[in-house]
This record gives C-alpha cells, sequence and structure tokens, in this order.
C-alpha cells in the first residue's frame, strides 16, 4: 500500500517560533513524532512516505504517487488538517484521519468527507483500521472502546523518515496520562489518569536509534508530565544516566512536568545528571483561589514561587504556563501573573486565554449552566475564550494583551534571562568539578550558529536600547556561569519570535474584542426592540 503520510501546518503561535528558527536554518520546532509512531505500527512492508507541511509541501508526484492518505494533528492545526483532507478527496485518494484533534471533534473532521476515522491511541485501533483494509471495507471508524494500550509494546518510531536538518529539536515520548485532574485539562480525557510508562530498555532503544542516526541536539521528551510515574521516571533516569555518559553526551533534554517536581531533590538530581536542562512547569495562576475552583490542588500545597526558586536552583530552566479567565478570577489577574513571573525569573512564559476544551470536565460544567458559546475551542494564542466567563471579557483581553505586551518587552525579557541564568549558574550541578576523562561526542561546527550568533550579537548589543545591557550581562555570564552562555544565548534569540507574535496577538485580540463588542450591542439592541415590541402588544390588548 503506497501511504503518503501528512502533517498539517501550525499557524503562527507562542511555540511557532518562526522568527527564531530563521536565524539557524531550521524549517520547525519539532517533527511529527505521532505519525512517524504510526508509520512504525502501520504493516512495514507498505511503502510510506512522509511529508511535514511545516517544513515542505506536497508534491504532484507525491499526490500521485499516493493510494492511502493518513493525516494526524491537534486542534491547533485543524484548519490546514481539514484543508488538506478536501484537497485529497479532490484528487479521489482514500483518506484516514486521526489524532488528537479527530479524537476529540471526529464529526467536524467525518463532515469533510474521510473515509476512515482512526481514533484514540492508536496501538489499538490502527491494527483494526488495518484488518478493515484487507476486508475490503471502504469506510469505517475504530475506537478503542475506553481501553488504554500498553505502551511498552509501542515499536520505535519511524525516525528514519525524518529531515533531521529540518528540526531545532527531536521528540520521544516516555509516558501517557497524568494522575491529576484539572478541570480544563484533556490530556486526562485522552490519555486517562494513569501514567502509562515505556521501559526504560525500550526508550534506550529510542535513542540509540537516534545516535545511529546521527542526531546530535537536543531531545524534547514530549510526556505531558514526565513524572506522573516517579517510580519509574527514575528507573529510567538511573539506566539512562551510564548510557549518556559512555555516548559522550550526544544530547540534551527538555521535558514537561508537574510543580511536585520541586518536592523531590533526587528527582531533580537525576534529571540534571541526565542532561535535562529545562522543565516546563503548568503554573495557570498564581491566584489559589482560581486554581482550587479549577482542581489544579497540586500547586496549592506550596507556595509556587519557591517551588519554581527549587527547580531553578537545582539546575533546570523553567518554562511555564499562564492562563487567564478562570472564574471567579478578581481584577488585575494579569498583572499579578506578569509580577509572579518577573518575580521568579521565568524567561519564557507560555500565557493564553482559558479555553474549554472538547469532552473536559470544564466543558460540561458550562454546558450545564448555559455559559459554552462554542464547542470548537481553539489552543492559539490569538483566540477569545470560547464560554461565558465570570468577569467581564473584554476586561480580560485587555488585562491580557497587556500582560502578553509587557511579558515580551525586549528589556524586561533580557532583564530575567540574565537573572535566570545567574541562579542556574550556582546549582550544584553546574559547580561540579568535570570528569576530564570522560570522552564528549564530536560535534562539528555549525556555521549557522555562527551566522545566528552574530546577528543577535547585532540586533540586541548594537540596534536596540538592550545594548548597554546586553554586553553587560554577557561579561557577567562570563564571568559567573561561562558554561551556561551558549544556552543563554539560545534563549535570548527567542525574542526575535516575540517581537512580531506580541503584536499579532494585540491585534488579533483587539479585532475580536471590537467584533464581540458588537455582537452584543447588536444583541441588546433586539431585545429592548423585542420587549418594546411586546409591551405595544400588551397595551393594544
Amino acid at each position: 500500500m503506497k501511504t503518503l503520510l501528512l502533517y498539517p501546518l501550525f499557524p503562527k503561535s507562542f511555540w511557532s517560533f518562526e522568527k527564531t528558527l530563521e536565524l539557524v536554518g531550521r524549517k520547525a520546532q519539532l517533527p511529527p513524532l505521532g505519525l512517524i509512531t504510526v508509520a512504525a505500527i502501520l504493516p512495514q512492508e507498505w511503502e510510506l512516505k512522509l511529508v511535514d507541511r511545516n517544513i515542505e509541501d506536497v508534491t504532484e508526484a507525491q499526490w500521485e504517487w499516493a493510494e492511502l492518505v493518513i493525516l494526524s494533528g491537534m486542534i491547533v492545526q485543524k484548519e490546514d488538517l481539514l484543508a488538506q483532507v478536501q484537497e485529497a478527496k479532490r484528487r479521489g485518494k482514500k483518506v484516514a484521519v486521526g489524532g488528537p484533534y479527530a479524537t476529540a471533534l471526529y464529526k467536524e473532521v467525518e463532515a469533510v468527507g474521510v473515509d476512515y476515522l482512526i481514533l484514540d491511541e492508536g496501538e489499538i485501533t490502527i491494527p483494526m483500521f488495518v484488518e478493515a483494509l484487507e476486508k475490503g471495507e471502504q469506510t469505517g471508524m475504530f475506537r478503542s472502546g475506553g481501553e488504554k494500550p500498553d505502551v511498552t509494546t509501542t515499536p520505535i518510531p519511524r525516525f528514519d523518515l525524518l529531515d533531521f536538518s529540518a528540526y531545532e529539536q527531536m521528540s520521544v515520548q516516555f509516558s501517557r496520562g497524568c494522575p491529576f485532574q484539572c478541570e480544563f485539562c484533556d490530556i486526562i480525557v485522552l490519555y486517562g489518569r494513569k501514567s502509562r510508562t515505556k521501559t526504560p530498555q525500550q526508550m534506550i532503544a529510542e535513542l540509540e536509534k537516534l545516535y545511529e542516526l546521527g542526531w546530535r541536539r537536543s531531545i524534547f521528551m514530549v510526556d505531558d508530565n514526565f513524572i506522573g510515574n516517579k517510580r519509574n521516571v527514575k528507573l529510567l533516569l538511573k539506566e539512562l544516566a551510564p548510557w549518556i555518559a559512555d555516548k559522550g553526551d550526544p544530547f540534551s533534554f527538555n521535558t514537561e512536568a508537574s510543580v511536585d517536581l520541586a518536592n523531590d531533590q533526587e528527582l531533580m538530581d537525576l534529571m540534571t545528571e541526565c542532561n535535562f536542562g529545562a522543565v516546563f512547569l503548568g503554573i495557570e495562576t498564581p491566584d489559589t483561589d482560581s486554581l482550587s475552583v479549577t482542581q489544579k490542588y497540586q500547586n496549592t500545597r506550596d507556595p509556587l514561587s519557591d517551588s519554581v526558586n527549587k527547580i531553578i536552583s537545582s539546575g533546570l530552566r523553567v518554562i511555564a504556563g499562564f492562563i487567564i479567565g478562570f472564574d471567579g478570577e478578581k481584577t488585575g489577574a494579569g498583572d499579578r501573573i506578569v509580577s509572579f513571573v518577573e518575580k521568579t525569573t521565568i524567561p519564557l512564559a507560555f500565557f493564553s486565554m482559558l479555553q474549554a476544551l472538547p469532552d473536559t470536565a470544564l466543558t460540561h460544567r458550562l454546558i450545564k449552566e448555559g455559559r459554552l458559546r462554542s464547542e470548537s475551542a481553539n489552543i492559539n494564542q490569538t483566540t477569545l475564550m470560547n464560554f461565558v466567563p465570570t468577569r467581564p471579557l473584554e476586561e480580560i483581553a485587555s488585562e491580557y494583551i497587556n500582560g502578553f505586551w509587557s511579558l515580551y518587552d525586549p528589556e524586561k525579557f533580557l532583564d530575567r534571562t540574565y537573572r535566570h541564568y545567574r541562579i542556574l549558574g550556582e546549582a550544584p550541578c553546574h559547580n561540579k568539578p568535570k570528569d576530564k576523562t570522560k570522552k564528549r561526542a564530536k560535534k562539528p561546527l555549525d556555521w549557522m550558529m555562527v551566522r545566528a550568533l552574530f546577528i543577535i550579537l547585532w540586533r540586541q548589543g548594537i540596534l536596540r536600547n538592550t545594548r548597554w545591557k546586553f554586553w553587560g550581562y554577557l561579561f557577567d555570564m562570563y564571568r559567573y556561569n561561562r558554561g551556561g552562555i551558549a544556552s543563554y544565548l539560545g534563549v535570548c534569540a527567542q525574542i526575535e519570535h516575540f517581537i512580531e507574535y506580541r503584536q499579532i496577538v494585540k491585534d488579533e485580540i483587539e479585532a475580536q474584542v471590537f467584533q464581540y463588542l458588537q455582537q452584543e450591542a447588536l444583541l441588546a439592541q433586539n431585545q429592548q426592540e423585542a420587549k418594546v415590541n411586546i409591551e405595544a402588544m400588551n397595551n393594544v390588548a
């Protein structure tokens, strides 16, 4: 079966980093791990071609070659996913769609004429799909019936299908699921509350494959909560550490974790020993009442700022997610988030307005309360909330825009990044004596990185108002955290994306607020006119 695996475009978003990627000659931040895992589960005698539309378009030859087109994507990719389904059908191709978007909102995908819906987790539903094809079935929907697969049986993803030169990071997955019950989160809906993990040997086999194929850069462990099963994570890290050392530190790692990571020093030490450099934390808000309303109780047990500082002081750079628009939220929530970010020195703060995602506890509650405006959520940062909040939407939007604008002011961003790396430089893991007998993986000089360095020095050190602080901070980094300079400059480079993106956020949210207020005014006018007409009819009667 000649099968085209097609990955849709991402719109410009917080995570797209177009301007930063241009500096280093990359086309996308991460590869489509889901599709290359699908490729590994499909019959290996099939002929497979992968096209990631974030790095290249589909050629006429590829369209003509394909007998079957398989697409997968997230909600944020839905516009291009639906467009590519329609293009494939226009060309008379059989089309199958799976992944998080199709699983959450399969009726939207079904409406554009797909032939096969492969929903839920592929380890269970892909074999069902293949069996249906072998029987000659022309259409079908395949579901797991609530069953969750044992991920220890998941094969090594087909990394060989990727163009390594196009991606800034590689991605692997150790676990699925999360033990917590945050009301707004769809991870527990899609993957359950039991954290299912691969075996250490299985994970190392995936890394070995990447090593054999020549990958020598950063790897993102895409788990939604890497520490959901702390026992199994520690087992992995204890086996990973000697492998990493034996290979000469070929990779660094980033991942996502819950804030209670701060309560386990052994785990943080194991992570830094295995070259974990950064961790994304879902902080959401410093307002304890809002955290309780949304059932994110794990963030209320210890002072959040203390937890963040402990993680940074252990040698892990913190990236964090923040949300505005929770029920019962008091005026000034945006300013409180900005103040928290500044206090804790977090350089990258993922800031968005709350969305009610499909089938979450939040969505079910809002439906009961008659407050859901649209079941089709979009998790981009340029979209208004899809429900009626408990305070004026225009007030929330204004605080959101002002907060985003302030967080990504170039000078404030530089200040936070510098303070963050000064703390990292004092972490015990950064002050251990280097083992001079330890072999290091040879990495060729990357001239694109050299070019990127000179662009950053020129823009931030000469052209912009940041020039004086930039050189002062760089000199201090040389004095106090010399080993962190490359990573520090890499984070400094990310402001190149946000200078443009914060303007996009401002323009698009303000336009949507204007449209929303017009609609509300028209609705109020129509209601008033209806009321007057009813009163007039009553008077006549």
